[in-house]
């Protein structure tokens, strides 16, 4: 069995934004996602050091959001139970983006090396984002 990683990432999770473009043609990232990238490869960097992988990588990302307070502690029950999903902003995939891209260099050298990828939302208790990864041997 090869090396495991788990990384919990606290607070929101965060979609990758687009990249921008000034009216000279400057292309850049938007400061909100660089920012992320760094609070991802932070926590990251606390929690496991720096593996920087080489083989290929199998990842599962599991997003809890919190659940809204406006809601009635019914149907707030529900969303804990898994009865009730988060379909809101922001879209899973751009959740993952910011999270492979945040991770590269420092989990793995590359986020090419991630052969096989499991990610789901959810509500939870609190806000976070929990990355597990592990080598995949022949």
């Amino acid at each position: 069995m090869g090396a495991r990683y788990t990384i919990t990432i606290p607070g929101v999770a965060r979609g990758k934004g687009r990249a921008r473009a000034t009216s000279r043609g400057t292309v850049y990232t938007p400061a909100q996602t660089v920012n992320a990238e760094a609070w991802v490869k932070s926590c990251a960097f606390d929690q496991i050091g720096q593996p920087l992988l080489t083989t290929p990588v199998a990842v599962v990302v599991t997003i809890d959001a919190e659940v809204p307070a406006s809601w009635s502690k019914k149907r707030q029950a529900a969303a804990l139970s898994g009865a009730v999903r988060p379909t809101g902003k922001p879209d899973l995939d751009n959740c993952i983006k910011l999270l492979m891209d945040g991770l590269n260099k420092l989990a793995w050298v590359d986020d090419s090396q991630v052969v096989r990828l499991v990610a789901s939302k959810r509500y939870g208790p609190a806000p976070q984002t929990v990355v597990e990864i592990a080598e995949v041997l022949p």
